[in-house]
Order: structure tokens, then sequence, then C-alpha cells
């Protein structure tokens, strides 16, 4: 769902203060959005912030993760943002995901709980995760910052929705700086889209129109297209790789091997699949094998 995705990117850069809002921090004296590349360019959070609240002398460091749906992969994006972040500065961050839509029910993971194959070591991980439609969309109307205003259509309230999309729109034609009134606008059609299909209430928003001539939905499609392509080639790799490892097994063990397909298939890590790769070649067995594999797809429990 990269159009959510990236609409969501957008507007916590030029907006990530709002977020922390939907968090209940409510104190904030600055803020400021950080590069959100650190370490390995292949992994990175949806946003970095740096925010100094009331009573603190300086700022802490804040990770923001969008998910569309509560997705198992979340549980794992959210280790690895907090782990960038520790590897690069040597802090810990405080970790916000925030799910929006609740189209494919799921109960999103609030901790990670991850042990080495011998014990010794064990890291336990938790984050704060909000899931927009259980916020009250009065709130969020009610609050002081436009930043806040695109989240709305996805949050809780009783009644038809145009009327709350017509309160989103005043507030937004009133309150927006003029350089980002039609940004606003457009992120707040594309992330309704989540929830509704209806093409008048998008109307209350600019419409298609809005959209054909929007700047930011250019340039959003043009970071879509470069992600698919880079997903593509890195999936095609991915897909080598493991049929590679499958005609190793096959060769050494048998056609038995090729039962394991459906386990490598869930593997998307290239470290991981490399690995794999050594272990195909120099296992003893195939029950060896099988028994690291299940260690791949099973080591992470969310």
């Amino acid at each position: 769902m990269h159009e959510y995705d990236k609409s969501s990117k957008w507007l916590i850069e030029h907006h990530g203060n709002a977020l922390l809002w939907l968090a209940g921090i409510r104190d904030l004296i600055e803020w400021r959005a950080l590069p959100a590349e650190l370490v390995q360019p292949r992994f990175h959070p949806d946003a970095f912030l740096e925010a100094r609240r009331a009573g603190q002398d300086k700022p802490s460091a804040y990770i923001l993760e969008m998910a569309t749906y509560a997705e198992p992969r979340v549980a794992d994006q959210a280790v690895r943002d907090a782990s960038l972040v520790y590897l690069d500065r040597g802090i810990l961050p405080e970790v916000l995901v925030v799910i929006l839509s609740r189209k494919r029910p799921r109960r999103p993971a609030r901790a990670a709980d991850l042990r080495n194959e011998q014990g010794w070591t064990h890291l336990h991980m938790t984050w704060r995760t909000i899931e927009l439609w259980k916020l009250p969309a009065e709130e969020l109307l009610q609050a002081g910052d436009v930043g806040v205003i695109p989240w709305v259509p996805l949050c809780h309230f009783d009644g038809p929705p145009a009327p709350i999309f017509r309160r989103c729109r005043e507030r937004i034609d009133h309150e927006a700086l003029p350089e980002e009134h039609e940004n606003l606008l457009v992120v707040s059609q594309i992330l309704a889209g989540l929830r509704y299909t209806d093409e008048r209430l998008f109307q209350l928003f600019g419409g298609r129109e809005a959209l054909i001539e929007s700047p930011l939905l250019e340039k959003l499609k043009a970071e879509w297209t470069r992600d698919v392509a880079r997903d593509a080639a890195r999936e095609a790799t991915h897909a080598t790789a493991r049929k590679s490892i499958l005609v190793v097994l096959k060769v050494r063990f048998g056609p038995k091997a090729l039962e394991l397909g459906k386990d490598l298939d869930t593997i998307d890590d290239s470290t991981r699949l490399d690995a794999l790769t050594e272990l195909a070649a120099e296992c003893t067995s195939l029950k060896q094998f099988r028994s690291h594999l299940h260690e791949a797809t099973e080591g992470r429990k969310p």
C-alpha cells in the first residue's frame, strides 16, 4: 500500500508533532524531523523525530512506523528501527507504531521477544501502538493543530461521514499554511481512501481534479515507482536464492528436500537466505537444515 505509506510519510515529515499528539504527548516545546536513513540504507523507519517536552533539558528521540494494516512484519520493523537508532546513536528511542486501517482484522503486536539458540541472550522490547479507528475523531477536531486533521476520517465517530469531512475541509481552509493547503487536502483524500469509496466524499477534499493537479501526488508516484521496482528486484533475488537452496538440498538429500519450499518462501531477508545457502552446502543431514530453517522462521515471537 505504497500510496498510503508515502502520503503518511509526507504528513509525518511536515507535522510529526501531530502524531506525537495522538500518542498522548501534549506538552511539546519543540520538535524536528531527522534523516531516517540510519546505518543500513535497506532498513530505515518511516520517520525519525527529535522532540523536547515540558520539563526536559534535552530532546528525546522518537521513531514513527506507519502500517496500513496490523501485519506481522510490523513487529520485526519496530525491533529493527529501535536497534538501528541504538547502533547509530547509542540511545534507545521511543517507538510509536500507528495502524491506519482495520480492514484486515488482526491483533497488532506491541512487543517482541527474541532469544538466541543457546538461550544466553534475550531481548524483550515493547513499544506504543495506536489503532486510529479507536481514537475519537472529535478529540482531533478540537485540537489546535491542523496537522492532525488528515487522520480524522480514519478515526471513530458516529453518524454519516460527510459532516466530518466538511469540518476537516473547513479546518484546512482556515488554518493551513498557503504552501501546505493543497498538500493537506490531497493527503487527507488519499488516507480517507483506506476507509471510504464514495467519490462524493472525496469531492469535499477536492476530488479527482485535485489529485491530478497535485505536485505532491506526482512526487509520491515517482517514489512509489522506485519502491515497486526496488521491491521487485529484491524479491527476484530472494526467489533465486530460495531456488538455489532447494536445488542444493535436492542434490544432496533427494526429492524430500523440496518439501521445505513453503517454509523457505516465508523468508525475505537477504542475510538469513545467505546463511541458509551456506548451511545447505555444509549441513550433514536434511534434519539439521530443517532445524535451522525453523529457527529462522520462528525465532521472532511478537
